[in-house]
């Protein structure tokens, strides 16, 4: 009897409505571009730092910084072109483009110096206007300083091209990342002792390869080996972090879109 009013019980019950799984939302994920230099880009630079511990996993990161170019060479080498097709990549909802050159633009570089009064600010003002054409959003770097002291004042011989990249994002009304003026009031802060523990190797260590002491890049035969050296440009490993930090400070400061994708 018990087993069939249970039964009965059981008939009697409104049927439980089964509920759809839920669809999974569509991610809206960005994408940040690094171009520039060896200060920039790997073996070299503060990008890689940046890259692996200061940005979310949803933004892509894609460093395409690369050594020895000015904002001449980067362009005639092809390597913007291939910048530019970053860009263009469907399914990002936001895309940044950090531009920093400088260092290759001085004089006595060959195939690579530009002029300072007209050729390096048109190249900086046609990399803004071509980003913006390609839907995604420039932002301007001042180039990061060298670590070089006399009577324990910091040269700063890129203060020119920094002020040149200033003018050409006034002008252009783009984000300004003032990395000059941030590293090198760090740095000259902290004193030249304390400034070589950024280079790739200390002083006086023999560079890694048989190479020139100021070379960055790695040799591509059979396989890549790092050119280290100590000079006062480059970034070791301790270099990278700490300039990837200020980076990281300084685009959260002025680009605040991007502050949700940033780790600091």
């Amino acid at each position: 009897m018990r087993s069939l009013a249970f039964a009965a019980m059981l008939l009697a019950a409104p049927a439980v409505a089964q509920t759809a799984p839920e669809a999974p939302r569509p991610i809206a994920a960005s994408k940040i571009i690094l171009v520039g230099d060896s200060t920039t880009a790997v073996i070299g630079g503060w990008g890689p730092s940046f890259c692996a511990y200061h940005v979310t996993s949803f933004a892509a990161c894609v460093n395409l910084a690369r050594g020895g170019r000015s904002s001449g060479s980067y362009r005639a080498e092809g390597s913007w072109d291939l910048a530019l097709a970053e860009m263009r990549t469907p399914g990002y909802k936001n895309v940044w483009v950090l531009i920093q050159f400088g260092h290759n633009d001085q004089p006595g570089k060959p195939g690579r110096s530009t002029d300072l009064a007209t050729e390096f600010p048109l190249n900086m003002a046609r990399y803004v206007d071509e980003v913006r054409a390609a839907g995604a959003k420039p932002v301007l770097l001042t180039p990061l300083t060298r670590r070089m002291f006399k009577d324990g004042r910091l040269q700063n011989d890129l203060d020119p091209w920094a002020a040149a990249i200033r003018k050409v994002a006034a002008e252009k009304k783009v984000p300004l990342l003032d990395l000059n003026a941030e590293s090198s009031a760090a740095v000259q802060a902290m004193g030249e002792a304390a400034a070589d523990r950024f280079a790739q190797l200390r002083p006086g260590s023999a560079p890694v390869a048989p190479v020139p002491a100021t070379a960055t890049e790695v040799e591509v035969q059979p396989m890549a080996q790092p050119k280290l050296s100590f000079d006062r440009t480059h970034l070791g490993i301790e270099g990278a972090n700490y300039f990837a930090a200020m980076v990281t400070r300084e685009l959260a400061a002025v680009v605040p879109g991007m502050r949700p994708l940033l780790v600091r």
